[in-house]
């Protein structure tokens, strides 16, 4: 197991603003801002900015894309803190239960909010939080062996990944439909398949994200200077971005987020550790982090609640309540109905923020 040091017991205040901005972008989709913005930008020279908040139909790479994987990753940078913390009051047995617990309750949120977005019972299992609920098993289950055997372990899911999709249609592995082991497994599974071919096994590549994420909160936790740190994020998120773009341009292994393939996971997992090196340096190294860190941080004190909140009644309710205020206040005065729409978003947007700042403030959090 990586010896880590006495010295550090608590997160770093760039891991709350990092998973705080995550949760703050989606959040803002739950509010209807990013489809909303494309509506208003069609023809326009900022559409191909507004798509960017919009996953790619398949083979390429959006900036909307990689929100997931650094969701995955840096839960998984939190891990290590948190079992530190179980650990000097627990035992380990303790804290394996209590992993255990949060992978369930989280597959079941994820399983529920398909039901709410079906407005039936289905049993469907793309939801992000079914999958981060696998791979924290995952990450857990190895996180006290060596890096190197975690880093062999991550790279051994990606090589079971090529081949489970290879084996299954080697002439076309990748192609775009529902023709892919992915599909596959889904019919076996929930006996259905996804309109928009995402798939229930991405759990099993993007596992990764999470080890990754362990290894990074590992490594911040040794008794090394910062500068030390940082230099082997640049170096590892750089090697492996760049393996996953190579793989794609060498049309070895297409860059595909609806099913994961593995150079989407190295290329997403790269950027997500050089995101990592930026709010580490930027925040802890540089101590900026003053009031703008705040307003992304309390986002993620909260963030499997405000996530939920948001996805059940922010978008069945709190949308059209909201649309009440702004098109009466808007509309008489010749504003049009798209920027209505685009205003009524960030003021549901303002909403859910300003629930996890009350939240914070009055030291609430709905711990999974």
């Amino acid at each position: 197991m990586p010896q880590l040091s006495s010295s550090i017991s608590e997160r770093l205040y760039s891991l709350d603003v990092f998973r705080g901005t995550i949760m703050f972008m989606l959040i803002a989709e739950a509010a209807g801002f990013h489809h909303n913005v494309l509506e208003l930008s069609q023809n326009t020279l900022l559409e191909p900015i507004a798509l960017q908040l919009h996953h790619h139909p398949w083979n390429g790479l959006r900036f909307w894309d990689l929100i997931q994987p650094f969701f995955m990753f840096i839960v998984g940078v939190a891990m290590p803190f948190s079992l530190r913390k179980r650990l000097a009051t627990g035992t380990r047995n303790s804290a394996t239960r209590h992993i255990l617990k949060r992978c369930f309750l989280l597959f079941s949120f994820g399983v529920l909010l398909h039901c709410v977005y079906s407005h039936a019972l289905v049993w469907e299992l793309w939801n992000v939080l079914v999958q981060l609920s696998f791979t924290i098993i995952i990450a857990y289950a190895i996180m006290g062996m060596s890096y190197k055997n975690q880093i062999v372990i991550s790279v051994a899911l990606l090589m079971l990944t090529e081949l489970l999709y290879r084996s299954y249609d080697p002439e076309a592995p990748y192609a775009e439909g529902h023709d892919s082991f992915g599909s596959y497994i889904d019919m076996l599974v929930m006996g259905k398949i996804n309109s928009g071919y995402w798939v229930f096994v991405n759990f099993i590549p993007t596992a990764a994200h999470t080890i990754w994420g362990v290894l990074c909160g590992q490594f911040l936790m040794q008794n090394k200077s910062a500068a030390h740190k940082l230099r082997y994020f640049l170096i590892w998120g750089t090697s492996i971005l760049i393996i996953g773009i190579v793989l794609d341009i060498l049309n070895i292994t297409p860059i595909i987020k609806r099913i994961a393939t593995s150079s989407f996971t190295l290329a997403s997992g790269g950027l997500a550790i050089l995101t990592l090196s930026f709010f580490y340096w930027f925040i802890d190294i540089r101590a900026n982090h003053k009031k703008w860190g705040a307003v992304f941080s309390v986002v993620g004190t909260n963030a499997i609640f405000i996530y939920l909140f948001a996805e059940t009644v922010g978008v069945q309710w709190f949308r059209d309540f909201g649309l009440i205020w702004t098109h009466g206040l808007l509309a008489p005065l010749g504003v049009s109905e798209t920027l209505i729409l685009v205003l009524n978003s960030l003021v549901v947007l303002f909403i859910f923020w300003f629930i996890t700042y009350f939240l914070n403030k009055k030291k609430m959090y709905f711990k999974v």
